[in-house]
């Protein structure tokens, strides 16, 4: 079983949003195999407490915008890590530091990887 084609929606778009507030190592899992709770797991993270809260508020406000309603949130007062569930999608904003601690995609390692379609870094001249 792969995820619903409008998780993967909700995901990339989530993901764009959290692009738009500089995110980093973003990566989306197809968890619809192994939770019946959820499809897609986005997982990204934020420099600093301030930056996982501002990419919390922009994927809210963005999915929002979509039509999604969320059913949960969690951790957003600390920004530490920050988890919106959307029920097709749940969305992980991590601190730099919890997500090398709790490392997500080495425990959910067998998901597939959803292609977000989030354009490529400009490279840096040196």
């Amino acid at each position: 079983m792969s995820a619903d084609q409008r998780a993967i929606e909700l995901a990339r778009a989530a993901a764009r949003a959290a692009d738009k507030a500089l995110a980093v190592d973003q990566v989306a899992l197809d968890v619809s195999g192994q939770l019946p709770l959820t499809d897609v797991f986005l997982i990204a993270t934020g420099r600093n407490e301030r930056q996982v809260s501002a990419i919390a508020r922009e994927v809210e406000d963005a999915l929002i915008v979509d039509g999604a309603k969320p059913i949960r949130r969690e951790g957003r007062a600390d920004g530490r890590w920050v988890l919106l569930d959307f029920s097709d999608i749940v969305v992980h904003i991590f601190h730099e530091e919890e997500r090398t601690y709790y490392q997500l995609e080495r425990l959910w390692r067998d998901a597939p990887v959803v292609d977000l379609q989030l354009p490529e870094a400009p490279a840096t001249a040196e």
